[in-house]
């Protein structure tokens, strides 16, 4: 039986997805560790290898934590997380590239094509599948705008700072990013005012009063540190306002709720049509969605009138691991295309 791992080393989480004979049959997420230090590495990639077991299966690895401020520089991170890797897995690990899988040496030596490239692997997994699309992949803290065409990625952008650029990639997500990131000023009681420049509540709090965030994609502490439920994330929001949450019922929270969440979609919006319309993608190139904010994607699907994709129609996978293909493309495409 060939099977291999897919590892998509990321600065908040760790993602795993088992392939075997071509099929994705497990995915786990594991929370790295709130240290400030690169250890946190070593023990979220030991816990994942305590799922693994004994295996002579081959691992690909692809990583976004380098960015991870941990480390001094980016290269610095390459560096610590190749050497991780190669010391977790054995040698025969290999690395994704934005030219083709390398090994270690390769990985060190082409750093700038290994950094963060994990959102090309699930552009390139889906280009293999469609014929043309936008890969719209919805995390925690940022969202990937991926054009791909005649079986390839063809983003503008290589590095983050370049895609940053090109309006590729967008740096808020549907749980970590702070509320001030989206707007300054908001609707209240039938007056817009100003939003507090404070990280007094995250967008986790936004889409759990929308309804729309799944009940495990914030595995990681609240602005407060207090509790998760709608309360608590009324009273969150309704300290943006400089208020309290007694100050308003749960109906008004929600609609401000829906207004932040409105505005972040509009954002995507805008940095998606240009991107189409730079690539000249037809109309029936699809929205391919991706990440635990794929709910996005799908609404996206609908503002621009295109078909939607799921991620996890594009590869087989067994009908309990769909979600978290899904919700870890990078992690399913490596372990695929390796």
């Amino acid at each position: 039986m060939a099977m291999c791992f897919g590892w998509d080393l990321g600065g908040v989480n760790v993602k795993l997805a088992r392939v075997e004979d071509g099929r994705v049959a497990s995915v786990t997420q594991i929370p790295c560790p709130a240290l400030a230090e690169p250890r946190k590495f070593d023990l979220a990639v030991e816990e994942a290898l305590g799922l693994i077991g004994e295996s002579d299966a081959s691992h690909a690895v692809t990583m976004t934590g380098e960015l991870s401020d941990v480390f001094a520089s980016r290269y610095e991170g390459v560096a610590y997380l190749v050497g991780l890797m190669r010391k977790s897995v054995g040698d025969g690990v290999r690395f994704y590239s934005l030219d083709g899988f390398v090994d270690a040496h390769g990985a060190i030596t082409g750093w700038q094509n290994v950094a963060s490239a994990n959102w090309h692997a699930g552009a390139a997994l889906a280009a293999t599948v469609e014929d043309s699309g936008l890969l719209v992949d919805v995390g925690t803290t940022t969202t990937d705008l991926i054009p791909f065409k005649e079986g390839r990625p063809c983003a503008a952008g290589r590095t983050d700072g370049d895609r940053l650029t090109e309006g590729e990639l967008i740096y808020r997500g549907v749980v970590r990013t702070p509320v001030m990131a989206i707007a300054s000023q908001a609707p209240f009681k039938g007056r817009m005012q100003g939003l507090a420049a404070e990280r007094f509540a995250t967008m986790a709090d936004v889409y759990r009063l929308t309804g729309e965030l799944p009940e495990d994609a914030d595995p990681f502490p609240s602005a407060d540190n207090r509790g998760k439920d709608l309360e608590e994330s009324a009273a969150r929001l309704a300290r943006m306002l400089g208020r309290d949450a007694e100050d308003a019922d749960i109906v008004a929270w929600r609609a401000l709720a829906h207004f932040l969440g409105r505005r972040l979609l509009d954002q995507i919006e805008a940095d998606a049509r240009a991107v189409i319309e730079r690539e000249e993608l037809g109309p029936e190139a699809p929205v391919v969605g991706a990440g635990c904010g794929r709910f996005l994607a799908v609404a996206l699907a609908g503002r621009l009138g295109r078909p939607y994709r799921d991620f996890a129609d594009l590869t087989p996978c067994d009908d309990e691991a769909r979600e978290m293909v899904s919700r870890c493309a990078p992690a399913a495409a490596v372990a695929q295309l390796a």
